[in-house]
């Protein structure tokens, strides 16, 4: 694990969430226009695609980029195709519904760099290692493949081979990982989240709430072991997504209708939070 650097002052935290994580956007928009810019920023899932771009260039711009790639990620083929397209790639590779080439080529087309190395701000993802069963941390090497690997949604996407060692999605091993940020040497936190964290568990009371809720506490327990286990010489703030009904987990993870009403939400609650808190670079 790399050392805490006294470098990495202020982190920002990007979660996991699918096409929920168009919010992120928002917030990453409010955080530059109040003059907060990472010294660190660590991704999960489509949290690693978002902070990968923020660490190539965390500016205005970027943040512009990013809308852009949303937008473009709504219209793509992504997680596109057929009942019978879906079915033939099932039938064909036994484990996942579509291929990870479209996601690869959007993701190398907008990344202005190859390597993680290359990034202005020092970025790090994470994924779950199927051999090995623990989480693993990007922090040098190849950053298409890398951010790939944190976002192979199991079912959805085909693991990640990379080094002859197979990769799943980051949200498995870290929903949103605080604790990373901490160990880094990260003072002050910025939680860029899809907005299920604000939504409490209750107990289940229909059948297939069972699974649901089950699934919501597994992905979340260690964000929230991690918040309890702070110490007063960190602050975290834990942006708002504006969201009041974000699912726990949604089913229609193809539905990108709702990317610029999600990105809009996201950027008015944060940009209200940080004007009331008075946090600003």
């Amino acid at each position: 694990m790399p050392q805490p650097s006294p470098q990495s002052e202020v982190a920002f935290v990007l979660g996991g969430g699918g096409v929920l994580g168009a919010t992120q956007v928002g917030m990453v928009r409010a955080l530059l226009e109040h003059g907060i810019r990472p010294d660190l920023v660590l991704g999960t899932s489509v949290g690693a695609l978002n902070g990968a771009m923020l660490a190539a260039d965390p500016s205005l711009d970027t943040a512009a980029g990013l809308a852009e790639l949303w937008a473009e990620l709504a219209a793509s083929a992504v997680f596109s195709g057929s009942v019978f397209g879906r079915a033939k790639t099932l039938m064909r590779h036994g484990t996942h519904l579509h291929s990870s080439d479209a996601l690869r080529q959007l993701a190398a087309a907008h990344l202005p760099v190859r390597t993680i190395e290359e990034l202005q701000v020092p970025f790090q993802c994470v994924a779950a290692s199927i051999e090995r069963a623990t989480s693993h941390w990007f922090t040098a090497g190849p950053i298409t493949e890398a951010v790939l690997a944190s976002c192979a949604v199991p079912g959805l996407l085909p693991p990640v081979l990379i080094d002859g060692e197979h990769f799943l999605d980051g949200g498995l091993v870290h929903s949103i990982p605080v604790g990373r940020a901490v160990a880094l040497g990260a003072r002050t936190i910025y939680v860029l989240h899809v907005g299920r964290v604000e939504q409490p568990l209750r107990a289940p009371r229909f059948p297939w709430e069972v699974g649901l809720v089950a699934f919501e506490i597994a992905r979340r327990h260690r964000f929230v072991e991690e918040m309890a286990a702070l110490s007063d010489e960190v602050e975290v703030h834990v942006l708002p997504s504006g969201d009041p009904d974000t699912p726990l987990v949604t089913m229609r993870y193809r539905d990108a209708s709702r990317v610029t009403d999600r990105i809009e939400r996201g950027y008015a609650a944060s940009a209200r939070y940080l004007e009331r808190s008075g946090t600003a670079g």
